[in-house]
C-alpha cells in the first residue's frame, strides 16, 4: 500500500514546521521534521512512501497530483498550520476528487487543537492524528491496508454516523532511540539545497535529539499542542551516530541544526553529546535553540565540540512582561548569558515578542534598549502570534486584543508574518511597525554595520552567510513594496 505525506503548497516558500510559519524575509524555511520522521516509520514497516515538501520544491498542488498518477496512494498525510488551514482544507478535498479510494489525514499544531473544526469543516476530511502522529499514522495506515477498524487506533478523531470520536491520546513516545534517523529520510525524498536557516551555513539539515520542554512559556505552540511539557530524549550514542552518518552520507552539507526545543534542558546530556563528538572526530558545525541560563563552562564545552551559533528566545527585557509569559529568566540573566556566549566564542541569534497580554509602550521601549544590550549576532523582533490552544491564544481573546479570528490573517497575501493582535488604545498595525522598525534599527545601525563588516573578514564563511541572509531580506523588502504598490492601485 502507498502512503503520500504532503506538505502542501500554499503561499510562495512558506514554512509550515517552524514554530512561528510562514514565509520569512530573511528565506529561511524548514524541513518537514515531523512528516519525515512518519515517513521513515512507515518505510520501515513495508509501506511505498512519497514524501512531498511542495513549499521548499516550488510545487503546485496541480503538479503534486500529477506525479502521483503512477503511485495512486491509498492514504494521505497532510501537514497543516493555523495560517494556511483553509488551504490544507482545499487540498485534502483535491486529493479526494483525484484519488477517491485515498484516505486523508491531517497533522500539525493547528488541527491537534481543534480536531473537531477539521472534521466539520470537510468531509474529505477522513480523520486527524492528534500531537505526536508517528506512530498513530503508523496504525491508521495498517488499518487502511487491514481494512481494520480506527476506533483502536490511540491518538485518532473521526467523524462517524454525524458526530466526532476522539480516540484516547497516545502516550508520547519514550525510547527516541527506535526512531530512525531524519536526516537519513530526508536524503531519499528530499534536496538539501531545498532549505535554508538565514543565521546558518548553506546547505544545512534539521534533526531532533529530544522531544517536549519542560518549560512554561504561554506563547509557545509545540509543547502546549503538539508533544507536552515533559522533555524525552534520544541517548547521546545515538544523536553522535546520526552526526557521524551526515558526515559520511552527506558531504555537501555544511551545518546540523539541533531543532529540539530547547537542547541544553539537561546540561549534563547535553555536554555528554558534545564529549562524545569530540572523542569520534565528528568535525562538522552546527547550531542549537536554547535558554538564556547555561553556564560559561557548557557553553565552551559545546564550541569545542562544534557548535557555532545558539538561537535564543530572550523574548523581553521586562521583568513584568517575562513574568506574565512564564518565562523564567530574568533580564540581568539573560545579559549574563549573552556576554558569556561571546566570551566561548558562540555566535547569538535572538529572538524578542512584542505584544504579549501585559505587554505596553513602556515594556516595548525596555525591549529594545535590552536587544541593544545584548549585542547578538543578529535579532527578530516578533509580535505575538496567538496559536489556538495557547495559554497566549486564551488570554488574547479574553483580553480583547485579539483582532480577527480569521487565520489567514496570521500571514499577509505574499506569506509573510503579520500582526493580529494589539496594544490596550493601539491597532495591530502599529504594534507591527514597532517590529519592523526595531529590525531595520538593529540590523542598520552603523556599529552593528561595522562589526559584521570585521567579522567577514576574519570569518569569511560568515561574511558569505551575512551577504546572502542579507539579500534575502532586501529582496523581500523589494517584493513586498511591490505588492503594496499593487493593493494601493486596487
Amino acid at each position: 500500500m502507498n502512503v503520500l505525506l504532503l506538505n502542501p503548497p500554499f503561499r510562495g516558500r512558506f514554512s509550515r514546521a517552524a514554530r512561528s510559519p510562514g514565509v520569512t524575509r530573511g528565506g529561511t524555511i524548514y524541513y518537514p521534521i515531523w512528516l519525515a520522521y512518519a515517513a521513515g516509520g512507515l518505510e520501515r514497516d513495508g509501506f511505498g512512501v512519497r514524501l512531498v515538501d511542495a513549499p521548499a520544491a516550488g510545487l503546485s498542488l496541480a503538479r503534486v497530483l500529477s506525479g502521483l498518477e503512477d503511485f495512486r496512494p491509498r492514504l494521505a498525510v497532510l501537514d497543516t498550520s493555523t495560517p494556511s488551514i483553509a488551504s490544507d482544507l482545499g487540498a485534502a478535498a483535491e486529493i479526494k476528487t483525484a484519488f477517491p479510494d485515498c484516505a486523508v489525514v491531517l497533522v500539525g499544531t493547528h488541527v491537534s487543537a481543534l480536531p473537531e473544526d477539521a472534521l466539520r469543516a470537510s468531509a474529505a476530511v477522513d480523520a486527524v492524528a492528534r500531537r505526536e502522529y508517528d506512530a498513530t499514522v503508523l496504525d491508521f495506515a495498517r488499518s487502511v491496508r487491514d481494512r481494520g477498524e480506527i476506533s483502536a487506533v490511540a491518538g485518532l478523531s473521526f467523524a462517524r454516523d454525524g458526530r466526532i470520536v476522539h480516540n484516547p491520546d497516545r502516550p508520547f513516545l519514550e525510547d527516541l532511540d527506535a526512531l530512525p534517523f531524519v536526516t537519513e529520510v530526508f536524503s531519499r525524498h528530499l534536496d538539501v539545497r531545498d532549505y535554508y536557516f538565514a543565521a546558518a551555513r548553506y546547505p544545512m539539515v534539521m534533526t531532533m535529539t529530544g522531544r517536549g520542554c519542560p518549560n512554561r512559556c504561554g506563547f509557545c505552540v509545540y509543547p502546549q499542542t503538539f508533544h507536552g511539557r515533559r522533555a524525552r530524549f534520544r541517548s547521546p550514542e545515538n544523536v553522535v551516530e546520526e552526526f557521524a552518518w551526515v558526515v559520511r552520507h552527506l558531504p555537501r552539507v555544511r551545518e546540523i541544526g539541533v531543532e529540539d526545543d530547547t537542547f541544553t534542558v539537561d546540561r549534563s546530556r547535553a555536554r555528554e553529546i558534545c564529549e562524545g563528538l569530540l572523542r569520534r572526530g565528528v568535525r562538522i558545525p552546527w547550531y542549537c535553540n536554547v535558554r538564556p541560563d547555561v553556564d560559561l563552562e557548557t557553553l565552551r564545552l559545546m564550541r569545542r565540540a562544534g557548535c557555532r551559533l545558539v538561537t535564543v528566545g530572550f523574548e523581553s527585557g521586562s521583568p513584568a512582561v517575562l513574568e506574565a509569559m512564564h518565562k523564567g529568566v530574568r533580564p540581568e540573566q539573560a545579559l549574563r548569558f549573552a556576554a558569556d556566549a561571546r566570551r566561548a566564542g558562540l555566535l547569538v541569534h535572538g529572538c524578542l515578542v512584542f505584544g504579549y497580554p501585559g505587554e505596553t509602550p513602556g515594556t516595548i521601549r525596555e525591549s529594545l534598549r535590552f536587544a541593544r544590550a545584548l549585542k547578538s549576532d543578529s535579532m527578530q523582533f516578533y509580535p505575538f502570534f496567538a496559536y489556538p490552544g495557547t495559554e497566549g491564544y486564551a488570554l488574547a481573546r479574553s483580553s480583547g486584543v485579539l483582532e480577527t479570528e480569521d487565520y489567514s490573517k496570521w500571514v499577509t497575501a505574499e506569506g509573510y508574518h503579520d500582526c493580529v493582535v494589539r496594544l490596550p488604545g493601539g491597532t495591530s498595525r502599529e504594534l507591527a511597525a514597532v517590529c519592523e522598525s526595531a529590525y531595520r534599527a538593529y540590523h542598520l545601525h552603523p556599529a552593528y554595520l561595522w562589526k559584521k563588516l570585521l567579522q567577514g573578514l576574519t570569518r569569511p564563511a560568515e561574511g558569505v552567510r551575512t551577504i546572502r541572509s542579507g539579500g534575502k531580506y532586501l529582496a523581500s523588502l523589494r517584493r513586498g513594496r511591490r505588492a503594496s504598490g499593487r493593493r494601493d492601485r486596487g
